[in-house]
């Protein structure tokens, strides 16, 4: 009686179905428009006031059982988010990322359990070398998720593309991704290797990681 129960609630979402079918057709999906263009103007501004109050630090690599600052890997800075203590921008993200992860663990059984998110901010000349988003001492992390938070004008010269590295035809692809405002980008924590190139602009975003036990 449950089952059929759950399954006359169950709704398909078809931005969610394209994320799945993207995922495993070749493990990453590009998504436009997840946030509206206002709600990416609220967490855009919500980011810049933290910045103003001196609340972010400087990132640093590896988990936080091994993180060490390397300004030749990566030159962002970051401000972790806290759900429980939300402005209302983070609460619009926090219960869009909530309904998609109830969406996944329904219908894909994915068995995520946690997800952490942060503000980035890449000043002017910084960049991110090529990683993996999986450490030694810690494999929880199943899918990785940026969303761009730039200005509406922001253009592909501005540097600070996300270079996904594909496995194709037993050869290697890399696939620009540019960071324009409300875009989303979610890739297999394990499985691609990532970059993002040198910034000429201030380049926004919040990124995290949702994860299994």
């Amino acid at each position: 009686m449950q089952e059929l129960f759950d399954q006359l609630d169950f709704v398909e979402n078809p931005m969610y179905e394209t994320v799945i079918s993207d995922l495993m057709e070749k493990q990453y999906s590009i998504v436009e428009g997840f946030f509206t263009s206002y709600e990416v103007i609220a967490l855009r501004s919500s980011l810049l006031e933290k910045f103003e109050e001196d609340a972010f630090k400087k990132a640093a690599i590896g988990n936080k059982v091994n993180e060490i600052i390397e300004k030749s890997v990566r030159g962002d800075f970051i401000l972790w988010l806290n759900e429980k203590e939300a402005n209302s921008a983070e609460i619009t993200f926090f219960n869009r990322i909530n309904d998609m992860v109830s969406y996944l663990n329904k219908t894909c059984f994915m068995g995520i359990l946690f997800k952490e998110f942060h503000y980035a901010l890449y000043p002017k000349g910084t960049f991110y070398k090529r990683h993996l988003d999986t450490f030694q001492n810690d494999d929880r992390r199943k899918l990785s998720m940026v969303c761009y938070l730039n200005e509406e004008n922001w253009q592909p010269e501005y540097g600070g593309e996300l270079v996904l590295y594909l496995n194709e035809n037993g050869g290697e692809v890399a696939k620009t991704i540019y960071p324009f405002p409300g875009r989303m980008v979610i890739f297999e924590s394990q499985i691609l290797e990532h970059e993002v190139k040198p910034v000429e602009q201030k380049r926004m975003s919040i990124t995290g990681w949702l994860k299994t036990r």
